[in-house]
């Protein structure tokens, strides 16, 4: 006899269930649609990148083959990021499982506290390439270091205070455990899914906290009270992707969206790296906290914001090093992160450092510093089917023209511009603390249930999967 939590998958119809990929865009839509609604900004945002996108395609064909070329195109004006901060580690592990219902994986470690912000964090997206372009929202999510706070009563509270909330809907958890059982879910369970987990990302305007508690949190970190003193992790930003980053910086003003006062990243090239980053800055949101004689008391919280991003070529590991070989030696010269007192002499700083950092496709290709796809060209139809190529011959193939390469984009998120961002939009120095905790990402890992996916590995393999692609197509 069957227990009573099996189920039954003779009858079970594995047809009608519908693809992570349409779960993830159909709750990637609807979340959007809720941010624009709490926050009008964004949606003139959208519409200020999406104006900008529109011009650089029909004013360059070269970016346009190439999106076209990579799939990206399709992805563009659906693409978004989005960040959480959860607060304790049922909340990760429970978030990982509600992620994977919509084909979302965690890729990456990124320790924060070198930053100046007390967590650490994964991205969760998808990880396939024909899944990244059909479906390509992320989510970026921390989880609070507990151990970083200083101050053991404060810590022991907070503890309380967490172990007390289930940010979670109860049909939620129900959806996702069945989605685990059978592998899925049909339409009608699926649309009832987003809508529920919907609910654990929305803001809620009244505090789970006094004020004096909200106090004593916000003199720790101003992230820690974003984390600890509301109901839930509240989607803090929804990040469309930006053909040009410069172009935006430079209309926001005009469009009323106040910018903040620098672009975060590499500076302006001819070939973007990586990823650049800009935003406006947070809102200041009334807030009711809770009071002894019931009433409530208001006041304010800042947390939400609006973020832009341009995403450029994925770097190896060399060419990794030496962007934040020259990312860190711009920041020393002026003594830190910028800001809006500096922001001219730091990008000026940051474009002459960076002359060293080749400007061109075939350069970071031949220096080995990108990572890139690989094409047949039309002249591969006639080549000699004399012999059986292999990966060593693929640097005489692209020579002869047999192939050819497109910009891998990078997919993922850098923590130093994550911790700028989120210094100046908040208006404070938490950046600059200097926490003495060390990366733990073992014990992120448990926290988790599972291992984050190896951030270079993964592109490596994208890499490798694009050039066996190709040597099947000239060995056919």
């Amino acid at each position: 006899m069957s227990s009573k939590n099996s189920v039954d998958n003779s009858n079970l119809d594995t047809k009608a269930f519908v693809s992570p990929e349409y779960i993830r865009n159909r709750f990637a839509s609807i979340m959007s649609d809720m941010y624009k609604n709490e926050v009008p900004l964004y949606g003139d945002l959208l519409d200020l990148v999406h104006d900008i996108n529109d011009t650089v395609l029909s004013e360059s064909a070269a970016i346009k083959e190439q999106l076209a070329n990579t799939g990206e195109i399709t992805r563009l004006n659906m693409e978004r990021h989005g960040a959480i901060r959860l607060g304790k580690p049922y909340e990760l592990f429970t978030m990982r499982r509600l992620f994977k219902v919509m084909g979302m994986f965690p890729v990456g470690y990124y320790d924060l506290a070198t930053a100046g912000v007390p967590v650490h964090s994964t991205a969760f997206r998808a990880i396939e390439n024909t899944a990244l372009n059909q479906a390509p929202f992320r989510v970026f999510t921390s989880l609070l270091r507990l151990d970083l706070i200083d101050d053991n009563n404060l810590r022991e509270r907070v503890e309380t205070i967490l172990e007390d909330r289930q940010i979670f809907t109860q049909k939620a958890l129900e959806l996702i455990e069945k989605s685990e059982k059978q592998g899925g879910l049909n339409k009608e369970d699926a649309e009832i899914f987003v809508q529920e987990a919907l609910e654990t990302f929305r803001w809620h305007d009244t505090a789970t906290v006094d004020y004096e508690m909200y106090e004593a949190l916000l003199k720790q970190h101003r992230l820690i009270a974003d984390v600890v003193a509301f109901k839930g992790p509240h989607i803090n930003h929804l990040t469309p992707r930006s053909l040009d980053i410069d172009k935006v910086q430079a209309n926001m003003e005009a469009r009323h969206i106040p910018p903040k006062d620098n672009i975060e990243g590499p500076p302006t090239r001819k070939c973007p790296v990586l990823l650049r980053q800009t935003s406006f800055k947070a809102l200041t949101e009334k807030v009711t906290f809770k009071n002894d004689n019931g009433n409530g008391k208001m006041g304010e919280h800042k947390a939400r914001f609006g973020e832009i991003e341009q995403r450029g070529v994925a770097l190896t590991q060399k060419g990794l090093d030496l962007y934040n070989e020259l990312l860190g030696k711009t920041r020393k010269a002026i003594g830190g992160s910028p800001n809006a007192e500096n922001a001219a002499e730091y990008n000026k700083l940051l474009q002459e450092n960076f002359t060293v950092f080749p400007d061109n496709y075939a350069e970071l290709h031949s220096e080995k510093l990108a990572y890139f796809h690989y094409f047949t060209t039309e002249k591969a139809k006639n080549i000699s089917k004399d012999r059986l190529f292999r990966k060593e011959d693929v640097p005489q193939l692209l020579d002869d023209g047999y192939l050819k390469i497109e910009p891998m984009v990078y997919e993922d998120f850098l923590p130093v511009s994550a911790a700028g961002i989120f210094a100046s939009n908040l208006g404070t120095d938490d950046a600059k603390r200097n926490y003495e905790g060390t990366s733990n990402q073992l014990l992120f890992e448990k926290d988790l249930g599972a291992p984050v996916y190896e951030l270079m590995k993964w592109y490596e393999d994208m890499q490798d999967e694009t050039i066996q692609k190709c040597l099947a197509e000239l060995n056919a």
